[in-house]
């Protein structure tokens, strides 16, 4: 069960398309996810990238909390194309967020 929201995920997403010029409140909206929330949303984007299957959910995060070394922000900002793997985890991970996406804009 994630603790993690669609609509979080997809804010994230949004933000992220828009870099450079959402870059202030892309990291302030990862930095004020709770302790549960980033390591989900760094394995949502790891499983989209193809480093962990979506069956692997558990075990991403895991190694999400297990592996930081430095602020979730600042690693998932350094992230190449951050928004297109979140997409393609949420995907893989069956979740529906077109309603969420919808809300947003």
């Amino acid at each position: 069960m994630m603790d993690i929201t669609p609509a979080s995920v997809v804010q994230v997403i949004l933000l992220a398309r828009d870099l450079p010029q959402s870059g202030a409140q892309l990291h302030e909206f990862i930095a004020g996810l709770n302790e549960e929330e980033k390591p989900q949303l760094t394995a949502i984007a790891w499983i989209g990238r193809g480093a962990f299957e979506a069956e692997e959910f558990d075990e991403a995060v895991a190694t999400a909390i297990a592996e930081a070394t430095t602020p979730t922000e600042d690693y998932l900002m350094g992230m190449p194309h951050l928004a297109e793997n979140l997409e393609a985890g949420l995907e893989a991970l069956e979740i529906d967020v077109s309603g969420e996406e919808e809300d947003l804009l």
